[in-house]
């Protein structure tokens, strides 16, 4: 998923002649906080709600009050959405402006969209469940974790990786499968010695898993 495939035609811009209280409008309308200000195709920036509440005069051009260093958020057209979410995230701002490499204006791309694509790109419409491991990196094998799961009859739908610090050298992966029964692969995962930090799936089948490990378990030290 690139940029220009993202963007959302119907957030408007504005020009440096609009005055306060219609900019404001047409946030509400839009539900959005921020607006590009573009003359002709030349992007100069966003402009903000709280831009126009600070200066208070909501009947001024907003030309007048807005900041000569107007905050200048954007992506170009063939970044991935990854890029776009460290521009919104980054930035803090409710639209991400699209450039194309003259620097023109093409589009903005709103955050709501822009969580709605994430939502299809991890699959979290898809039925599934999900297993967290924790491991260290210089443990971390991704074809040994695909092979854990396809050698269970599943697929992996999404995976992704997050550190619970940045000087952290431990792993959280973060992987859905396109299954709900997840006791196979939870022993497989077992078996090689991975810790599972969470498991998300039907209750019911996690309650079977636990009484099925707890039969194993009397029945061993019943031996």
């Amino acid at each position: 998923m690139i940029a220009e495939n993202l963007i959302t035609e119907s957030i408007p811009t504005v020009t440096l002649e609009e005055i306060g209280s219609k900019v404001l409008t047409l946030m509400e309308i839009f539900r959005v906080s921020h607006l590009p200000v573009v003359v002709g195709k030349e992007y100069f920036g966003v402009v903000s709600d709280k831009d126009i509440y600070d200066a208070e005069n909501f009947d001024e051009k907003i030309e007048k009050y807005i900041s000569p260093n107007l905050l200048q958020p954007h992506v170009h057209a063939n970044q991935h959405i990854f890029e776009v979410v460290g521009v919104a995230l980054g930035c803090g701002v409710s639209i991400v402006p699209v450039l194309k490499e003259d620097h023109s204006y093409m589009g903005s791309i709103s955050r709501t969209d822009l969580a709605f694509k994430l939502t299809e790109l991890f699959s979290s419409n898809e039925p599934g469940g999900i297993i967290v491991l924790e491991l260290t990196e210089i443990n971390y094998s991704l074809s040994q974790i695909s092979q854990i799961i396809e050698g269970n009859d599943a697929r992996i739908l999404s995976l992704y990786i997050h550190k619970p610090s940045p000087f952290s050298k431990e792993l959280d992966v973060t992987i859905k499968v396109n299954v709900v029964e997840l006791s196979g692969i939870i022993q497989t995962f077992a078996r090689y010695d991975y810790l599972i930090k969470a498991i998300y799936m039907d209750q019911s089948q996690i309650k079977g898993l636990f009484d099925d490990r707890y039969d194993q378990f009397m029945r061993y030290i019943n031996v």
